[in-house]
């Protein structure tokens, strides 16, 4: 039934409140997982307001460009993105890191690779921080075609 199975991550404690989620089902049905980290480059955008890439005071000349500061990302993104796909010991995993809009770039993965289902944490933000924020696990949930389940990071946390 599901061959191929999502894990969006981002580190936070609504993404790791699903991997046992995503080791279960996957062990269930043999299935390979697919473990996703989006860099958000959403930010960058930001540069021609004078937000994020002007950066704080002091930086001047030796301020790092838009290309550096995406490649610092994706290095540090991609060890970590490998070395919880090496933590589903004995479950076929693909990791992958991507950039872009995450909603955007999470639905086009799972266009490409024939994803049967996603498996994903939320951080459960409600009123105002959701409608402000907006929530990328909403909008995949809402604009994906394949079954979305989403785990709900402890309250506690």
């Amino acid at each position: 039934m599901y061959k191929h199975i999502l894990y969006p991550t981002d580190g936070s404690a609504g993404s790791e409140a699903a991997i046992e989620h995503v080791r279960e089902i996957a062990e269930a049905f043999d299935a390979t997982v697919h473990v996703l980290h989006v860099v958000d480059t959403r930010q960058f955008s930001l540069g021609m307001s004078g937000n994020y890439m002007s950066g704080p005071k002091g930086y001047g000349k030796d301020r790092p460009s838009e290309e550096e500061r995406r490649r610092e990302l994706e290095d540090r993104a991609t060890p970590f993105v490998e070395e919880l796909a090496a933590d589903f010991e004995g479950i076929e995993t693909i990791p992958a890191v991507r950039e872009g809009n995450p909603h955007k770039v999470i639905l086009d993965y799972i266009d490409e690779h024939d994803i049967d289902l996603v498996v994903m944490g939320t951080e459960g933000r409600t009123g105002v921080e959701r409608y402000l924020l907006g929530s990328v696990s909403e909008k995949v949930v809402r604009l994906a075609d394949p079954p979305v389940v989403t785990v709900r990071a402890d309250a506690d946390e």
